[in-house]
């Protein structure tokens, strides 16, 4: 063990623009909406280095203003950066005041960067016989590598880190000293700050330099040596060679000192760090910090004796050679078993962990037992029925329940053990082993936790179990918590765990002819892999119950989103009947008009192409053509031929107007007309759409295999698709209950604007009603383009439409639409100050909700970018309305649902689309389900606006929309 003290400088910018960047693809953002990305990847990283190493001394190291004097030197110096992302920006002080919370030192200097501040304190620590480790991935640091400094690098996030010294520079950089990463960076150049370097040398050319001539200014004196082309761009540029190589130094004389007292790692304001990770809802960080500091924590079943550690992912031959620190036993060691015996069944120790090195069930104590005897089943019965909250999770053979099989079932009440239920092949077994389950699955006094239920409850009902009690769906209570992340379960482990669960491309393989079904793994395997996921959405519900209640969401979860679950099951297991026959007509149709346009664009284009090529219909509309003087192009240089580009010039060009048709009906054609027979399931004759809960962060259901939601219904080839669409037999109707006009109605009623309110009140259609204010004119005078105007102005509002936007759907001039807006405003002026105040509401809280209490974070309501606030400030006038809308459809939905089981109706509830629900209903009971109907739906919520529903009634859905 070295006797030198040892100092950490971390270079505060590169781990928090790497934290954040680990999490781009699903970035943490709290019930307040801020982005956390950043500050969790930089306080994983720091106790990440603090556990491993325990270092003596340590200081964090900032930019503050650039650097002066390379600027001086290099006006575009680092110019090609971006602007550091809105998060980041918001993460900084919160970052610098945990840091003061733990009495770790920040160094900050302003007009120089942090690298200086760490050169130059790694010097001056060396002078006083400091081992100094510089913490960045930033290879630049290199230069200043020497025997008694180092590189602290964190790997790729695979996790670890490595360590450079002398030897590790000369190999990777191929030079003789560290010094010559300086010449090496020089003659390169670097693009990530804009270091201009000798034109036409790269990294190889560079290196061959270094070898031959030592130094920058070495290859300068040299250049006759060279040849062609090379030796005059070296002799041409050897001053802006000498520049980059200046630009490419580390200072040394930063105006700051090493304070060896000041830099000692000291024990932290336990209280102030808590508060501030309270703040930010880090509730996993808080027990890393607290274990990281060997703090006690109450009632955490993890927090006991620590353990020692041995060995160390820094690899190096100068490395650190302090001992790992301690780290607490994971939860769950020493668990029982079922049988009453005592089997701690060890997998290897809880090393410490970041955002880059996570748990995974080989490092993780564990205790997961498969039940295979009928005297074991017996036992676990007999300990089953005693739970009040158990998780489950079954594992079948594939992912449509429709035609997916048992394969068996997982459960888990305890962290860190579970079991395993194998089911036979055999159906009829199969069904005798789910008969001795079925006490538990429809005990209402024991509640059911799962992860994405529906599909276990559908998987289930093919057994004919009803899944009974409370539930617990850890998918809907994260997307209710927060809604704009995902939320599959390696997502939420990886997250709130910071543990890596079973990739089940481990056990089938990927996908392909060659994956293997799931009866095909062996019982050991799919053990391990089913209780996992069993036991860590037991553990994510410990979470996610807290923070439901935090974000005011529980009872939203508890009355809407959990009944929902069983709502949606029925109507997916049911499905609707599709008219095949008649889609096949459709589709020889379609192939007719889609060939007499193609024949129509030749003839206006005078040539042949393929039309479906973006490139050659732009060089026809734009090169041959000329439709415009400055046609708009792609990235890469191309035409733009994107819809809205077309759509704008449709108008004018009947060849545009043409294409812009000819794509509707191909694209009608190959996603619904010729798709959706294929999506007709064999085993029940019906198609099956998928309703998912936790895609739109506005609460609306989206639909999936196949998306009945988007249907095109503004066309009338597309609105013959509903036409395929008919009822189980002649003794059944479909149904149709629209909502009228519901978003217009609940900003009416939310923004309390009298005028529009007594509009519904009384009846009135309110785009005439509109029209007639606006325009001034009496309602019986009001014209069919003043009304469309006035409704393209109902609707625009809500999604922030301008002049411009305006203007392009309709007939109108950008100052005329500018007008109408204008005298819009003036005439329901409680609206223009309700959607104001939603904007500051949201400025000052980070959030909107509907009516119902869902909240739309909006984490760029504050943003100084102009476009991307805007979209926030859209967004916060709309999510209301939007969400408000779907949290009431749901609500009806689950009223309608209760009155049809309660009432033993043969009448089913097929589909939900926006603010539609479409049922296949029994022709005798007809006139009472349009009373329940209309009643459920007009009374799901009350607004100071009556609700008011469209019914309609026919032998197929367009008939009856």
């Amino acid at each position: 063990m070295s006797d030198k003290k040892r100092l950490f400088l971390v270079d505060a910018y590169a781990l928090i623009f790497r934290g954040y960047y680990a999490f781009i693809k699903n970035p943490r953002i709290n019930s307040k909406g801020i982005d956390t990305s950043a500050i969790m990847g930089f306080m994983n990283s720091l106790l990440d280095v603090i556990k491993r190493e325990r270092p003596d001394h340590l200081a964090v190291c900032f930019d503050k203003g650039g650097s002066t004097d390379r600027i001086e030197l290099f006006e575009d110096y680092k110019a090609n950066r971006d602007e550091t992302p809105e998060a980041i920006k918001v993460a900084v002080p919160y970052i610098q005041d945990i840091l003061k919370a733990m009495h770790i030192p920040i160094m900050v200097k302003e007009g120089y960067e942090a690298d200086d501040v760490i050169g130059t304190l790694s010097k001056q620590a060396e002078k006083e016989g400091y081992q100094t480790y510089m913490v960045t991935p930033d290879k630049d640091f290199a230069q200043l590598v020497t025997e008694h400094t180092f590189m602290y690098r964190p790997k790729s996030f695979g996790g670890g880190y490595e360590i450079w010294g002398i030897p590790e520079v000369q190999q990777k950089f191929e030079v003789e000293r560290p010094e010559q990463v300086i010449d090496l960076l020089g003659m390169m150049g670097d693009s990530s700050d804009n270091i201009p370097g000798l034109p036409g040398v790269g990294e190889k050319t560079a290196k061959k330099f270094i070898q031959a001539y030592g130094s920058m200014e070495n290859l300068l004196a040299n250049t006759h040596e060279l040849k062609g082309k090379m030796k005059e761009k070296v002799e041409a540029n050897g001053e802006l060679g000498l520049l980059s190589k200046k630009l490419a130094r580390i200072m040394l004389d930063v105006p700051v000192t090493f304070d060896a007292k000041d830099f000692e790692l000291n024990h932290p304001d336990i209280e102030a760090v808590k508060q501030i990770f309270q703040e930010l809802e880090f509730r996993r960080l808080t027990e890393n910090f607290l274990k990281t500091f060997a703090v006690e924590t109450d009632g955490d079943p993890s927090a006991t004796e620590p353990q020692k550690e041995t060995g160390s992912e820094a690899s190096s031959t100068q490395g650190p050679q302090n001992p790992k620190p301690k780290t607490a036993t994971p939860a769950g060691a020493g668990q029982f078993s079922l049988f009453g015996e005592t089997d701690d069944h060890p997998k290897g120790e809880n090393s410490s962990v970041s955002a880059y090195t996570r748990l995974t069930i080989e490092g993780t104590s564990h205790f997961y037992q498969s039940i295979t005897t009928p005297k074991a089943l017996e036992l676990f019965m007999s300990k089953l029925m005693l739970q009040s909250s158990v998780c489950f999770d079954t594992e079948t053979t594939g992912l449509n329940p429709i035609t997916a099989e048992l394969v068996g079932i997982a459960f888990s009440w305890d962290t860190g053990k579970g079991f395993y239920i194998p089911f036979p092949e055999n159906r009829a077994e199969a069904q005798e082993l789910i008969e001795r389950l079925r006490p538990f699955f429809e005990s209402e006094s024991i509640e059911k936790i799962g992860q994405n239920l529906k599909y276990d409850i559908k998987v289930l009902a093919k057994y004919r179990v009803t899944v009974k009690g409370k539930l617990f769906d850890t998918m809907l209570a994260h997307y209710l918590i927060n809604p704009d992340m995902r939320h599959n379960m390696d997502v939420l482990a990886e997250t709130y765990l910071n543990y890596t669960p079973i990739s089940i491309e481990t056990l089938i393989g990927k996908k392909g002819k060659n994956q293997l079904s799931m009866r095909e793994v062996p019982l050991e395997k799919q053990t391990e892999y089913a209780v996992e996921d069993a036991d860590i959405t037991f553990q994510l519900k410990t979470h996610f119950q807290n923070e439901l209640s935090a974000a005011h969401t529980q009872k939203l979860f508890d009355d809407i989103e959990i009944p929902l679950v069983h709502v949606l099951a029925a109507m997916e297991l049911e499905g609707i009947n599709l008219d095949k026959d008649f889609l096949m007509g459709l589709s020889a149709q379609l192939d007719k008009d889609i060939k007499v346009l193609e024949s129509q664009i030749y003839n206006e284009a005078g040539e042949e192409f393929n039309i479906a090529s973006p490139k050659q219909l732009g060089e026809i509309l734009f090169d041959k053509l000329k439709l415009v003087d400055k046609p708009k192009k792609t990235k890469t240089g191309q035409y733009s031929t994107a819809e809205d580009v077309l759509s704008y010039l449709a108008k004018d060009h009947k060849i545009i107007q043409n294409i812009l048709d000819y794509r509707g009906l191909a694209k009608l054609k190959s996603t619904y007309v010729d798709a959706l027979p294929n999506q007709v399931e064999t085993t029940t004759g019906r198609v099956h759409t998928d309703y998912m809960q936790t895609v739109a962060a506005t609460g609306r259901l989206s639909s999936n295999n196949p998306n009945l939601q988007n249907i095109p219904i503004r066309t009338e080839r597309g609105r013959q698709v509903r036409k395929a669409f008919i009822p189980r037999s002649a003794e059944y109707t479909l149904l149709s209950a629209d909502y009228s006009q519901i978003e217009l109605r609940i900003i009416a009623a939310l923004s309390k604007e009298d005028t529009m309110i007594e509009a519904f009140k009384q009846g009135q259609d309110i785009h005439a009603s509109t029209a007639s204010k606006v325009f001034n004119v009496p309602l019986n005078e009001v014209t069919r383009e003043q009304r469309s105007n006035a409704k393209t102005v109902n609707f625009g509002i809500i999604y922030g439409v301008s002049a411009f936007g305006l203007s392009n759907q309709t007939d109108l001039s950008r100052s005329e639409s500018k007008d109408l807006i204008d005298t819009y405003y003036a005439t329901y002026p409680k609206l223009k100050r309700f959607i104001a105040a939603q904007i500051n509401f949201a400025r000052d809280h980070g959030y909107v909700q509907t009516v119902l209490g869902r909240r739309r974070y909006l984490k760029d309501i504050n943003s100084r970018n102009a476009v991307v606030r805007g979209a926030a400030e859209r967004n916060a006038v709309n999510a209301p309305i939007q969400g408000s809308a779907a949290d009431i459809i749901k609500i009806a939905m689950i009223n309608i649902y209760k009155k049809l089981q309660d009432g033993q109706y043969k009448t089913k509830m097929l589909l939900q689309v926006h603010d539609e629900l479409v049922f296949d209903v029994f022709k005798p009971e007809l006139e009472s389900i349009e009373t329940l109907v209309r009643t459920e739906m007009e009374n799901a919520y009350k607004l100071e606006v009556p609700l008011d529903v469209d019914l309609g009634i026919g032998d197929n859905w367009l008939e009856a929309h």
